[in-house]
């Protein structure tokens, strides 16, 4: 299963926060049309086959090919100087 780290946790919960979206909003990931490229969008809740993954509050919403290729994996964010932030996949240890 897809794990965060303390950053990916700390930004998500904030970005929902901003966003005011919904209560329960949360990141989804989604795979894109081919497969190879993940879509990263906030939502205000999962869809119905959406595997949900929470952290200390955070909440990833996972589209079922994106929970496929995510299993095994650690997805980290950073906040860059101008305010963006970037998401980073790695590999579980």
């Amino acid at each position: 299963m897809l794990t965060l780290t303390e950053n990916a946790t700390n930004l998500i919960k904030n970005l929902a926060d901003q966003t005011a979206v919904a209560e329960n909003a949360g990141l989804r990931i989604s795979a894109g049309a081919d497969e190879t490229q993940l879509k990263v969008d906030l939502a205000p809740a999962p869809e119905p086959t959406d595997q949900v993954v929470e952290s200390s509050g955070a909440r990833v919403f996972l589209e079922e090919n994106a929970a496929v290729a995510l299993d095994d994996k650690v997805l980290d964010a950073h906040l860059d100087e101008g305010g963006a932030v970037t998401f980073a996949i790695g590999t579980q240890a």
